[in-house]
C-alpha cells in the first residue's frame, strides 16, 4: 500500500467521522468533489492550503498525514455529544444562553457535592 493511499483512507475516515459527503467536505475545504475524491483515492497529493483548511475546519490533519491522532480517541467527542452540539447550534441565541445558564448551575451543584 502506498503512503498516499493511507493518507487518502485516513482522510475519508475523518470525513465520515464528520458525517459529510465528498461534495460537502470538498465545499468546506474549497475544493471540488472530484478533487476530494482524488485525495481520498490517493491519486493526488494534498495541497498545503488544503491541509491548513483541514485544521481550520475541525479535521485532525496530523492523523490524516501521519496516522497518529493529535487528540487521543478517548478524548474525541462521542456521537451523542456531537448530536447535542448540532442540536445546540440549531436553536436561537437566547435559547443557547438559557442552556448555558442551566449547565453552569448544574456544574455548580455537582461541584458542591
Amino acid at each position: 500500500m502506498l503512503i498516499a493511499d493511507q493518507v487518502g483512507e485516513r482522510l475519508r475516515e475523518e470525513r465520515e467521522r464528520l458525517r459529510l459527503t465528498q461534495t460537502e467536505f470538498g465545499a468546506l475545504l474549497r475544493v471540488s468533489r472530484g478533487t476530494q475524491k482524488n485525495y481520498e483515492l490517493g491519486a493526488n497529493s494534498l495541497d498545503l492550503r488544503y491541509v491548513a483548511a483541514l485544521e481550520e475546519n475541525g479535521v485532525d490533519a496530523g492523523f490524516v498525514l501521519t496516522g497518529r491522532r493529535s487528540t487521543p480517541l478517548g478524548q474525541l467527542i462521542t456521537a451523542g455529544e456531537e448530536e447535542l452540539i448540532n442540536q445546540y447550534r440549531s436553536i436561537p441565541d437566547d435559547d443557547q444562553k438559557a442552556i448555558r445558564r442551566f449547565l453552569r448551575a448544574m456544574a455548580d451543584d455537582a461541584a458542591k457535592g
